[in-house]
């Protein structure tokens, strides 16, 4: 009885009991909208939905590809926190990460190609690079996505880089507070997006509305996460 008290602590969510944010023996997709996750969906789709709309709206030239790619990656890295936040056996944490795994590099490759385009367009418009409030909170988060994604692969697939199984676990932590983080600065970069001469004069993106897209995010993920994954609680 004991040790079942103890498991349901550790899958406890911030928001809700523990089957509200646990895979239990649910299929690995049903993941995407377990618990608040379809609350987290419907920002991730929203804010998807009001960028690739404002884009659209207007005719579309090489810098379009920017905001088109990088609210794509968004999307994907919120899908990959989604997949993995209420794996719970073994298996499943297997599956799992392995699907993280996938939808991170997706979404990797399009905020790459999203850096290269707004780069291109500076240089080829001598354009002055990471000036902007949205152009620095970018860099920084790019920065924050190559070093998660760095971290998160050889901890996992090359554990022996940190000495052993054992050690590179201990910093599984790190990672998802760093995930959660990374998160938190991409949203905080589009928000900040709204305010730049283009889409001000062009794309007309509402801040007010990007805002509350990134609201339904934070409390959809937020409210999944189980602090004893965190290694913050007694004996841990």
């Amino acid at each position: 009885m004991a040790d079942q008290q103890q498991t349901e602590s550790e899958q406890t969510p911030l928001l809700g009991g523990p089957g509200d944010a646990s895979q239990q023996d649910k299929p690995l997709y049903y993941n995407f909208i377990l618990g608040t996750g379809v609350v987290a969906q419907a920002g991730a789709w929203i804010l998807a939905a009001i960028v690739w709309g404002s884009v659209f709206s207007n005719d579309l030239i090489l810098f379009s590809a920017h905001p088109l790619l990088n609210s794509a990656a968004v999307l994907f890295f919120i899908q990959g926190i989604l997949i993995l936040q209420p794996t719970y056996t073994a298996k499943q944490k297997k599956q799992g990460t392995y699907t993280h795994a996938a939808l991170n590099d997706v979404a990797i490759l399009a905020a790459v190609a999203g850096l290269v385009v707004i780069e291109y367009n500076k240089i080829a418009h001598n354009g002055t690079h990471f000036e902007s409030p949205h152009a620095i909170l970018g860099l920084i988060t790019y920065i924050l996505v190559i070093l998660q994604a760095l971290i998160g692969i050889t901890q996992y697939f090359t554990p022996a880089l940190y000495g052993g199984v054992d050690n590179a676990k201990k910093l599984y932590k790190y990672h998802r507070v760093g995930g959660y983080f990374t998160l938190l600065m991409m949203l905080a970069t589009v928000c900040a997006a709204t305010q730049t001469t283009f889409n001000v004069n062009v794309l007309n993106m509402q801040l007010w509305a990007v805002v509350v897209a990134s609201l339904l995010i934070v409390l959809g993920v937020g409210a999944r996460i189980k602090i004893s994954k965190f290694g913050w609680l007694a004996g841990q």
